[in-house]
């Protein structure tokens, strides 16, 4: 087993699908950069009961639900044939599977890995994945009887990737709720590191197959009144649910350079835990999380004042939002006189679940890539919930230079499950010696409408 401080975990290509029709590297950073909202109405073409949703404040005790989230422009839309899935087949199949799918490709393509070459070699696919309750049951008589057991299963997000393919290394879909993505690239990184495969595909995805997530948080009045997620914000009023893809390419370092791969960011450290017994399992815990930060930044062997941008959950509730900010504060608010900022993707694209994660670590490579630190929306009015004058903590309100540390940006990355599960990474992102990323090549990009997701 080679050591990590002579030949690291890396990050040597990624892709990624986000609302707004954003699929591409550059779009994404366009958007983060310029501080773009990509909410947008409900869509209209999946079947869902819209007139339904946008009145459940007519039931006693349920909240009402703004006509927006971040959903994905063509999570209805697959080329099954490029795939090698017969048209019924790709109906029948999950849309997580179908977007998990095009953005693996997309990212071994970045990363400059011929897709199509993959066949007996021995590599790991680790997806996150979301619930979902697309299509009919699966115990009917249907024209899609005979693919639903696949189609359903929340194990076939990894395994349609490795299938299609041809990699016989580990496969596994994780499903630590809104974790789930972060603890993909865990045990991505972990299996590298393990020699259990020669290298991994990690990444997450988020498809609402029904709007279920609004059902349950109008009935528990955690959604935002205003169809806004404002993180870390004064005015939160609640969370933005929202869809995305986002896929990494893990190895180590010395095969990348090998392989001629540009790295873009060293796996310092992950770690995952769980909030324990106690309060409700949906109710994050500020200990926990403060915990887990300690280990990671131990496991990373860096001081906390050397991470200069932190993507946090961030998801806009008024309870998760400031148990949060008391772990960072605990931690990275301590550092002494350097500030560090601090934001969340969600506030642009919304929650995205099992993706949310993996969303929040593209846009840290991304921030340091271009050397600069995208700013968090709603950063204007910061929530009273902690002491921000004695913190070293400051929410990201523009786009700012981003400056290295000995030739290297820290970022941190936080996601917390409605399960329980915590995940945080630390990635350090070496000065780029080349500009600019590389355009993947598009043979997998949305084609006709196959079905109503």
């Amino acid at each position: 087993m080679t050591d990590d401080t002579t030949d690291p975990i890396v990050i040597s290509g990624m892709a990624v699908e986000a609302p707004g029709g954003i699929d591409d590297l550059g779009s994404f950073w366009d958007a983060l950069s310029g501080g773009h909202e990509l909410i947008g109405a409900f869509p209209r073409n999946r079947d869902w009961d819209i007139e339904e949703v946008l009145a459940l404040d007519r039931i006693d005790g349920w909240a009402p639900v703004a006509d927006a989230g971040g959903f994905l422009d063509a999570a209805t839309e697959f080329d099954p044939l490029f795939f090698g899935i017969s048209p019924r087949e790709a109906a029948a199949m999950d849309p997580q599977q179908r977007v998990a799918l095009r953005v693996a490709w997309r990212a071994l393509e970045h990363a400059g890995i011929n897709p199509g070459a993959l066949d007996g070699e021995e590599v790991g696919c680790y997806m996150g994945v979301s619930i979902s309750e697309y299509g009919p049951r699966a115990a009917a008589v249907n024209e899609f009887s005979g693919h639903r057991i696949a189609g359903t299963a929340l194990g076939a997000a990894s395994g349609r990737i490795s299938h299609s393919l041809g990699l016989i290394g580990p496969s596994v879909s994780v499903d630590t709720a809104c974790a789930s993505s972060l603890t993909a690239l865990h045990l991505a990184a972990g299996a590298v590191r393990g020699d259990e495969c020669d290298w991994a595909i990690a990444g997450g995805v988020c498809v609402m197959g029904s709007p279920a997530a609004f059902y349950e948080f109008s009935k528990n009045n955690g959604l935002a009144a205003d169809g806004h997620c404002r993180s870390y914000a004064a005015n939160a009023t609640g969370t933005l649910w929202g869809e995305g893809a986002g896929v990494v390419i893990v190895e180590r370092e010395s095969r990348a350079r090998a392989m001629g791969h540009r790295v873009y960011g060293r796996v310092e450290a992950t770690r995952i835990n769980h909030n324990g017994k106690g309060m409700p399992i949906v109710v994050p815990s500020a200990s926990a999380q403060e915990k887990l930060i300690r280990k990671t930044l131990l496991a990373a062997q860096i001081d906390p004042s050397d991470v200069g941008l932190i993507e946090g959950h961030g998801t806009g509730t008024p309870l998760g939002d400031p148990m949060e900010l008391t772990a960072l504060q605990n931690t990275y608010g301590k550092s002494g006189t350097s500030e560090v900022k601090l934001g969340s993707v969600k506030s642009n694209a919304g929650h995205a679940q099992a993706a949310s994660g993996m969303l929040g670590l593209i846009k840290v490579l991304l921030c340091g890539e271009h050397g600069q630190t995208a700013p968090s929306l709603f950063a204007d009015d910061p929530t009273d919930k902690i002491d921000w004058d004695a913190s070293a903590l400051r929410l990201a309100d523009d786009l700012d230079h981003w400056e290295p540390t000995n030739g290297v940006r820290y970022g941190a990355i936080s996601s917390f499950g409605v399960s329980g599960t915590n995940a945080h990474a630390i990635i350090g992102m070496p000065e780029p010696t080349d500009v600019g990323l590389r355009s993947p090549t598009r043979p997998a990009n949305t084609a006709a409408e196959v079905s109503h997701a």
